[in-house]
């Protein structure tokens, strides 16, 4: 479900972004060439498309620990699986391309900010199942139900951590020697997400990779992809209007591409 303001960028968005065919940096040609537009099916997918179908029937209830900008579709803390389910888990099409992002790139370590019912989480253990994962989820309800079902597919290289980002971040990214893949799907409020991405920059490297989901989701969010951008330390972006990418490769002039999606 569209709000207004997300329409209005969605075709902001159409009018300005190219295909792959406008693309002129042979690094970014090639990623969308190969990874983002590889939209053939995949028997990696299975598990965690099995887990969305058996999730999108539980009729189970839960309270519902809402920590960031809340919900343009349901805010009432009390709801049913499935309903967190059809509205909160990330499509399969961007689902799948975050897979295919963490198997092109091969980080060592991956940190997820917005665990859910951890459906993505196990799209990245099967991309990366020799890679240590850490997904961090401000309720403890739905970590909970998360935890319950990488146990039924018996996936073992997940690290959960159940906190207030605002609280935890900062601790979990002290821990780690350096940040090789980001994926940010909190809070989804302009100041928390420069937070995030200030947390992170002391320990990101020449191949690390940072993923910001709704970049398009209010305009604080919009406002807050737009200073990342401009940042110094940032040397390319790819905009997918539902995902931004961000890379730090030194000797790659700086540039910003929109990208159809």
């Amino acid at each position: 479900m569209f709000n207004t303001t997300l329409t209005k960028n969605y075709v902001k968005h159409i009018l300005s972004a190219k295909s792959r065919h406008g693309t002129h940096s042979p690094f970014v040609y090639q990623l969308v060439d190969e990874v983002i537009y590889d939209f053939k099916d995949k028997p990696a997918y299975d598990k965690a498309e099995n887990l969305r179908a058996a999730l999108l029937k539980d009729e189970r209830t839960i309270k519902v620990t809402d920590l960031g900008a809340g919900s343009h579709v349901n805010n009432q803390r009390t709801k049913k699986i499935k309903t967190i389910a059809k509205n909160a888990l990330k499509p399969k099409k961007l689902a799948q391309l975050l897979y295919r992002l963490a198997k092109e790139f091969k980080p060592g370590t991956l940190l997820e900010l917005g665990t859910c019912l951890g459906v993505t989480t196990a799209y990245f253990s099967e991309a990366l199942p020799g890679s240590k994962i850490i997904t961090m989820e401000g309720c403890p309800q739905t970590a909970s139900v998360a935890k319950e079902n990488w146990d039924k597919l018996s996936i073992q290289n997940i690290d959960v951590k159940v906190g207030n980002f605002d609280d935890t971040l900062a601790e979990v990214i002290e821990e780690q020697p350096k940040l090789d893949f980001v994926f940010i799907d909190g809070n989804h409020r302009k100041d928390a997400t420069l937070n995030y991405f200030n947390l992170c920059l002391p320990k990101v490297h020449e191949d690390s990779v940072i993923v910001f989901d709704d970049i398009y989701w209010s305009k604080g969010m919009a406002q807050a992809w737009e200073h990342i951008k401009a940042h110094p330390d940032v040397t390319v972006t790819i905009d997918l209007f539902w995902i931004g990418l961000v890379f730090f490769r030194s000797g790659q002039a700086k540039q910003d591409f929109k990208i159809r999606f």
